[in-house]
């Protein structure tokens, strides 16, 4: 028997390669989508391959762009095996865009990428997984429910991805499974001050940050073992989500 493919974008660094890594540790063989980090997508690729032959490819693509080739990344996947049984939709554009410094051009970026892309790929997608019941899986966000401040246009295209995760349940069942994982505070921003992750921390009741492995179980606990369960959103916040 042919083993899964998983379709992982945004995968060569991070919460992403944290997923591929551990679905590839699950006999999972993974495509790794990657747009200006080759060299960390050329090593991961190589150290999957390197624990079992064949087992991964890499494929580059700009999702912000106008005319990005969703269709051209499928293909890639398809290499594998010939089949499709997991899109997950990881890349995400983050930055800050206060009201009265908004531009055009944040709005494409953010919008192309944390949203439009995981639509167009599911499109693309869909009739390869509807062959296997496959599933998708986005990675959205806690402030998809709750805005960030300073980051309006980063919450609105993380409360879109939530709602096209819904509607895709929707649209694709009863084929194809369709789930979101919101992370919290799992990795920090570089530039983020001490004062600032301490504060974040007070408001979480396991206090402590998660690890991209948290991620990663609760992508594979969707992809796999939830066979009953679509259209849902799965915070792994550390309780953040209880605080006012």
């Amino acid at each position: 028997m042919k083993r899964k493919t998983a379709l992982i974008t945004g995968a060569a660094l991070r919460i992403g390669a944290a997923v591929a890594r551990y679905l590839h540790g699950k006999d999972i063989d993974v495509l790794i989508h990657y747009h200006t980090s080759e060299t960390a997508a050329a090593e991961l690729v190589h150290s999957l391959n390197g624990a079992r032959a064949g087992s991964a490819l890499a494929a580059a693509a700009d999702l912000s762009a106008a005319d990005c080739d969703y269709g051209a990344l499928i293909d890639a996947a398809l290499r594998l095996n010939a089949r499709l049984d997991m899109l997950i939709n990881n890349a995400s554009v983050f930055y800050p865009t206060p009201v009265g410094d908004i531009t055009e051009a944040h709005w494409r970026e953010l919008a192309a990428v944390n949203l439009k892309a995981p639509l167009f790929l599911s499109q693309a997608a869909a009739p390869h997984l509807r062959r296997q019941r496959g599933c998708i899986v986005n990675i959205a966000d806690i402030h998809g429910a709750r805005p960030l401040r300073a980051h309006p246009l980063y919450s609105v295209t993380q409360a879109g991805l939530i709602m096209l995760t819904r509607a895709l349940a929707k649209e694709l069942a009863p084929a194809i499974r369709v789930n979101a994982v919101s992370p919290g505070a799992i990795l920090w921003p570089a530039d983020m001050p001490p004062e600032t992750r301490a504060s974040i921390l007070r408001r979480v009741p396991l206090q402590t940050p998660g690890d991209p492995a948290d991620i990663a179980k609760a992508v594979h606990f969707l992809a796999v073992a939830a066979d009953y369960t679509t259209g849902q959103v799965l915070d792994i916040d550390g309780g953040r989500g209880l605080s006012a």
